[in-house]
C-alpha cells in the first residue's frame, strides 16, 4: 500500500474492535467486528424504572467514540449490551465473513457508518486466488432496506460491481462519503452514477483499487458531477488507469470551494496541475499526477510557472503522486517544502542526489514514504533533517530476492539515531545486521509497528553470519508499545520464544521465510495474549503440530494465513472440528475444483465466523 489511508491503514493498529458477546469470561478479547451474536436469550423489555436508567445511559455512551470502551460497555450487562448497541453511529467488521449482514443489521440499527474489510492482507502479493469472493453486494442490499440514513460505507479489499454502487447512489439518499481501498470489479460506469446522483458527496477516495476499463468502455464519469456549487472535500483517483475529461475536472475544483484533498492520475501532466492549482490554492492534500512535462521528456513549456503555482498554495501539507517523474522539474517544490508533514515519493524513481535537496528543507516532516533508490546517504539526510519523523516506509525499486537494493543497516541505524520521535517504520532491504535493529530498539522505544523485511531467503546478519534472532528479540523487549511486528531474514526457534515472551501487546505478526520446527509457532500462539492477526509464509518447518498448538487460542483471533507451509489436509480438518464457529478454509492456486486430498495444502485460511461457512466458495475453496 502506498497511499496515505487514514481511517484503515495496515499500520494503524489504533483502532480498537468490539466483543462478540457481553461475556467476560475469555482471558482474551475478540475483535473481529463490531457486531455481536444479539441480545441474551432471556432479554425482556426492562421494568419502567430500568428504561428511565437506559435512556439515560444511552444520553451518556453518545459522547463514548472509542470502539474499544464500546465494546467493553457492552460487556458489563444486557441494559448496557442493548444501549451501546442503541449508540453506536459507526460500524466496524474486519472480516466480512463473520458475521452475517442479516445479524449485524439487525442489532445495530443506527448507524450511519459502515467500515468493511474483506480478502486476507496476502491479497496484496496476489497469493489470493482472482474470485476468492468477499463480495459487497450482500451488505448494500440488506442495509438498502434497513438503513436508507446510511452516509459513510468505507470498504478494504471487496469486490464492488457497478450494481453496488448503483444501489447506493439509488437507496442512501443523504449519502456523503464513499471511500474504496484495494477493491476490484467496478468500472468508470459504475463511479458516473454515484458522481451524478450523490448530491451531497463530499469525499470519493478510490485508493490502490483496480479500476481498468477498456477503451471503447470508459465513461465520461468527472462530468457528471453537479453543475453547481458542490460540497466535495476530498477527490482521490490516482487508480484509475484510463483518460478523463481534464476541462470537467477542472471546472468541477472551481466549483468546489470545500475541497481540501485531490489526488489525480497519471493522466494530468505539469501543465494541467498548474491550472488545477490555480483554481484551488486551500488545498491541503495535493497528488500530482505523472509530474512531467505535458510536451515530453526533455521539453519544457514556455509558460510553465510551477515554483509560483506552489509558492501560491500556502495551505499544502501533504504532497504525493510524482508518478512518470522528471527530475529537472523537483525544485518546484521547494516552496512548501518547509510546511510539509507528508511526503510520499513512493512511485517516484529518484536517486539520492535528486532527492536530498527537497529533504534538507523539511523540517516538518511527520510522514515520509520513498523507494530504496533513496540510498542510505538519502536517509542520512531524513535522519539530520526530519528530527519529529512518525513514520517511515522504504519500498524496494525491484521486488525480487536477488536485487541489489540501495539501503542497508547502516541507514536503518542513522534513521534510529536522528528520529526518536518514530513510532512505524517499513524497511525492505537486502543486508542488515543485529546491531542496528538492536539500536532502533534502544533509540526508537515508542515504536508501535515495525515492518522489517530483508529481501531473499533466510538471509543472515551481514557481519556475523549469525541468525537475526537477537536484533528481533531487542524489538520486542524494548519497544513495550509495540503492536504489529513483521519479521524475516535467518530467524530460529528462539527469536520465537522471544516474540512469544516478550511481545505481549502485538497484535498483528507476519512472518516470511523463517522458523526452525513447530516449536517456535506454538511460542508464539501461546504467549503472545493479545495477538489478533497471524500471517504466514514460505515457512516449511512450521507443520501440523503448530497448526494443532493454537486450537486453544483461534477463537480470540481475527484470522490465521499460512502458506506454502507443512501443513496437511488432516490437521485442518482437525482444527475445522475443534471449534464451534471455527471456519477454516483450504485454498488451492489456480481456479480447478478442489480436490479431496491428504497431503500438504497450498493456503490456509482460518478465522472465527457468526455466520458460518460461507455460500459463496469458489470451486478451488474448499471449507472444511
Amino acid at each position: 500500500m502506498r497511499e496515505e489511508i487514514s481511517d484503515m491503514s495496515e499500520d494503524d493498529e489504533t483502532g480498537e474492535r468490539a466483543r462478540w458477546a457481553p461475556d467476560l469470561s475469555k482471558n482474551r478479547s475478540s475483535d473481529d467486528s463490531d457486531s455481536g451474536p444479539g441480545p441474551p436469550s432471556n432479554d425482556s423489555p426492562p421494568p419502567f424504572s430500568d428504561q428511565v436508567l437506559e435512556n439515560v445511559l444511552e444520553n451518556v455512551l453518545e459522547f463514548l467514540t472509542s470502539r474499544r470502551d464500546r465494546n467493553a460497555a457492552s460487556a458489563v450487562c444486557h441494559s448496557w449490551y442493548r444501549a451501546e448497541a442503541q449508540t453506536r453511529r459507526e460500524l466496524f467488521i474486519g472480516n466480512c465473513y463473520a458475521v452475517s449482514p442479516r445479524r449485524a443489521l439487525e442489532r445495530f440499527r443506527t448507524f450511519k457508518s459502515l467500515v468493511l474489510k474483506g480478502k486476507p492482507r496476502f491479497a496484496d502479493f496476489n497469493l489470493v486466488p482472482y474470485g476468492w469472493g468477499a463480495n459487497f453486494a450482500p451488505w448494500v442490499h440488506s442495509l438498502g432496506i434497513t438503513h436508507p440514513f446510511l452516509e459513510r460505507i468505507c470498504l478494504k479489499r471487496m469486490t464492488v460491481s457497478d450494481d453496488d454502487l448503483t444501489h447506493i447512489a439509488m437507496n442512501f439518499p443523504l449519502f456523503k462519503d464513499l471511500s474504496l481501498i484495494c477493491c476490484e470489479g467496478f468500472s468508470t460506469l459504475g463511479l458516473a452514477v454515484i458522481a451524478e446522483k450523490c448530491r451531497h458527496l463530499r469525499v470519493l477516495d478510490l485508493i490502490e483499487d483496480y479500476v481498468e476499463d477498456e477503451e471503447d468502455e470508459v465513461v465520461d464519469w468527472i462530468s457528471k458531477f453537479p453543475i453547481t456549487t458542490t460540497t466535495l472535500e476530498s477527490l482521490v483517483f490516482d487508480c484509475v488507469g484510463c483518460p478523463f475529461n481534464f476541462e470537467a475536472l477542472e471546472a468541477l475544483v472551481a466549483r468546489s470551494p470545500g475541497l481540501r484533498r485531490l489526488r489525480v492520475n497519471h493522466h494530468v501532466a505539469l501543465e494541467q496541475l498548474r491550472r488545477l492549482m490555480a483554481r484551488a490554492p486551500q488545498l491541503s492534500y495535493l497528488g500530482t499526477g505523472a509530474f512531467r512535462s505535458e510536451a515530453g521528456f526533455g521539453a519544457v513549456e514556455p509558460n510553465l510557472d510551477l515554483v509560483s503555482g506552489f509558492a501560491n498554495s500556502k495551505s499544502l501539507v501533504c504532497l504525493s503522486g510524482f508518478r512518470e517523474i522528471e527530475a529537472e522539474f523537483l525544485p518546484a517544490i521547494h516552496p512548501v517544502c518547509a510546511n510539509l508533514t507528508s511526503l510520499n515519493f513512493s512511485f517516484a524513481n529518484l536517486t539520492s542526489e535528486d532527492l536530498i535537496p527537497v529533504i534538507r528543507q523539511c523540517h516538518n516532516l511527520q510522514t515520509f514514504w520513498v523507494l530504496d533508490t533513496v540510498g542510505d546517504d538519502g536517509l542520512q539526510a531524513v535522519a539530520q533533517t526530519c528530527t519529529n519523523l512518525r513514520e517511515l516506509r522504504v519500498f524496494p525499486l525491484d521486488a525480487t530476492e536477488d536485487s541489489d537494493g540501495s539501503v542497508s543497516d547502516v541507514g536503518l541505524q542513522l534513521i534510529s539515531q536522528g528520529c526518536p520521535k518514530l513510532r512505524s517504520i517499513l524497511y525492505f532491504c537486502n543486508r542488515m545486521t543485529n546491531q542496528s535493529v538492536i539500536a532502533m530498539s534502544h533509540n526508537c522505544p515508542e515504536l508501535v509497528v515495525f515492518r522489517l523485511c530483508i529481501m531473499g531467503r533466510r538471509r543472515p546478519d551481514r557481519v556475523t553470519n549469525k541468525p537475526m534472532d537477537e536484533g528481533f528479540g531487542a524489538i520486542v523487549k524494548n519497544c513495550k508499545k509495540l503492536t504489529r511486528l513483521s519479521v524475516s531474514g535467518l530467524l530460529t526457534d528462539k527469536a520465537f520464544e522471544y516474540i512469544g515472551k516478550y511481545g505481549k501487546s502485538v497484535r498483528t505478526l507476519s512472518v516470511a521465510f523463517a522458523g526452525d520446527s513447530d516449536f517456535g509457532l506454538r511460542s508464539v500462539l501461546e504467549g503472545c495474549v493479545k495477538l489478533q492477526k497471524l500471517e504466514i509464509r514460505d515457512c516449511p518447518s512450521f507443520g501440523d503440530v503448530a497448526l494443532r498448538s493454537g486450537v486453544p487460542f483461534y477463537y480470540n483471533m481475527r484470522f490465521l494465513w499460512m502458506s506454502s507451509c507443512n501443513v496437511t489436509m488432516g490437521a485442518c480438518r482437525e482444527v475445522a472440528e475443534s471449534k464451534r464457529n471455527l471456519v477454516v478454509e483450504v485454498i488451492r492456486d489456480g481456479e480447478d475444483e478442489m480436490e479431496e486430498v491428504q497431503g500438504v495444502v497450498d493456503k490456509l485460511y482460518l478465522y472465527r465466523s457468526l455466520a458460518g461457512p460461507r455460500g459463496d466458495a469458489p470451486k478451488f475453496v474448499k471449507i472444511l
